[in-house]
């Protein structure tokens, strides 16, 4: 799997993720990268509430933190989605879907550059872990499962290429009639 030029590159170490779960909370952690790839910093978080999201592609950390998933954005204007029985705005319904998955991850585990560390809205890429024993054990991306479920949809560079190149079979997933795809107006977008 690709990840994208302005993140870290090297897969997740899933035990490690697993490892970061506490008894009746949710925690966050935050890793950052310098340009060489390595991590230099690390800020830890716990919730017994989870995370709340603060826009289509955005959740608070704590009074002073956001973080924005990178390369990823709601459709524009409205949609309606018979099937999922939705109408409304695009950005109403991807955060909707934003906020559905950070409902009950045990852990979320997020890469950022050394450059966003101090940011009040930083960039991020995200994996949330959940477990619900008997049932589900996974680490997802959000990003990836967002834009899968049509939720939300690639950004583009200034030049019109993907922001994130990693995420396009996720793409082409959801453009096969979820979510935001749905709907006819939205495709032409």
């Amino acid at each position: 799997m690709m990840v994208a030029a302005a993140h870290p590159a090297e897969p997740i170490d899933e035990a490690y993720v697993r490892s970061l779960a506490a008894p009746g909370k949710s925690v966050l952690v935050i890793e950052y990268y310098d340009g060489q790839g390595e991590v230099v910093d690390r800020k830890g978080y716990a919730s017994a509430s989870g995370y709340k999201v603060s826009s289509a592609t955005e959740f608070r950390v704590d009074a002073d933190t956001s973080l924005r998933l990178f390369g990823i954005e709601p459709c524009q204007g409205d949609l309606v989605n018979r099937r999922e029985d939705y109408a409304g705005t695009c950005v109403d319904f991807a955060s909707r879907e934003l906020s559905v998955l950070l409902k009950s991850p045990k852990v979320v585990f997020c890469r950022a550059f050394l450059s966003e560390q101090n940011r009040p809205v930083q960039d991020v890429t995200c994996y949330a872990y959940y477990h619900f024993p008997g049932s589900l054990d996974s680490i997802d991306m959000l990003e990836e499962q967002l834009v899968s479920i049509g939720a939300h949809r690639i950004t583009k560079k200034t030049d019109g290429s993907s922001a994130r190149p990693d995420l396009v079979e996720a793409e082409k997933i959801g453009r096969q009639g979820s979510g935001m795809w749905a709907d006819p107006r939205v495709q032409r977008q």
